[in-house]
């Protein structure tokens, strides 16, 4: 083993003990360099219009696929992640209305960036002067494929990375740097013959293993899409007015699922106590001063409005 490997190796071990004691789950390091194998995937994706109404998604194609075009001389990728599965769930029965568990709490946005940044400030210390940027669904980076690069774990049928500790209720975040850093194995694809979350869907957003038409996905009308929901979808959202967790609640890896230890992820007490009524009579105000830091302020208070009326209103 040469000097320059021992040091790679030590600022590897140096990285991931600290992004645990900076309170990530797992940490994982990949090369940074061109998705080959992603380019024509992300092309035929795009082509088949699967991104709808989320025209960022095909913005930026080389940066998306070129991390070295997000960071001068960019070497690695660390991917981190965060869980968010929750300790206390709000009532997910037949006739409640529904959120997704990753907006219980605090905005991930912030939480993530927060420590991702304490990250990079610990290995500047460490190493000395790093070009390192931080990530957080806020460029176009891959960050499912990077995670997985970074033997994190592999991504599912239903296109969320799996974790086997952990299942797939987790946030990812990056640091793209320019340190040269001993990379680590992509994991083995452990869905073998399962075909919950696509059996499960209720929208048939998945259409084939691994492909996502993201643009028939309930997070997708409840989130993104800005215009009127299709009324071809009527009747199956089975009641999700924001977000959708069916695909990840069906799939057997999430049996070890432990909750979280993010406090800002926790259920606010206002909002634990919601109940169907409360939902459908929550005025601009109340929804202002509860999701003031939350993701579910992305759907404005008109457009949670819409989703509640889509789900109660009659077929």
């Amino acid at each position: 083993m040469t000097t320059e490997d021992i040091v790679r190796q030590k600022r590897s071990q140096f990285i991931k003990a600290k992004a645990l004691e900076t309170g990530f789950d797992f940490c994982g390091i990949s090369k940074a360099e061109f998705l080959e194998q992603e380019a024509p995937r992300l092309e035929k994706w795009l082509n088949l219009n699967h991104h709808g109404a989320m025209g960022y998604m095909a913005n930026h194609f080389d940066k998306r696929l070129d991390p070295t075009k997000l960071v001068e001389g960019a070497k690695s990728v660390i991917s981190v992640l965060l869980n968010y599965y929750p300790p206390e769930r709000l009532p997910e029965g037949e006739n409640d209305l529904k959120i997704s568990k990753y907006a219980y709490g605090t905005d991930y946005h912030y939480i993530l960036k927060e420590k991702l940044a304490a990250l990079l400030s610990s290995i500047q210390a460490e190493v000395g002067e790093v070009n390192g940027r931080i990530f957080v669904d806020s460029a176009p980076v891959m960050d499912k494929v990077w995670a997985a690069k970074s033997g994190l774990g592999w991504i599912g049928k239903h296109s969320n990375l799996l974790n086997r500790e952990m299942g797939s209720f987790f946030f990812i975040g990056e640091i793209i740097c320019d340190l040269d850093l001993e990379p680590d194995t992509a994991m083995a694809d452990y869905c073998g013959t399962c075909t919950r979350c696509i059996d499960a869907c209720p929208t048939d957003a998945i259409t084939e293993p691994f492909v996502v038409n993201g643009s028939k996905c309930i997070s997708y009308y409840t989130i993104e899409l800005k215009d009127a929901i299709p009324d071809e979808v009527k009747g199956k959202f089975d009641n999700w007015i924001f977000g959708c967790d069916i695909c990840q609640d069906v799939c057997p890896w999430n049996r070890f699922s432990k909750p979280h230890k993010t406090s800002q992820f926790n259920l606010p007490e206002s909002l634990a106590a919601f109940k169907n009524s409360d939902w459908q009579e929550i005025t601009e105000e109340v929804f202002r001063e509860i999701f003031r830091r939350s993701p579910v302020k992305r759907a404005k208070y008109e457009g949670l409005k819409r989703n509640i009326e889509f789900v109660i209103s009659p077929e």
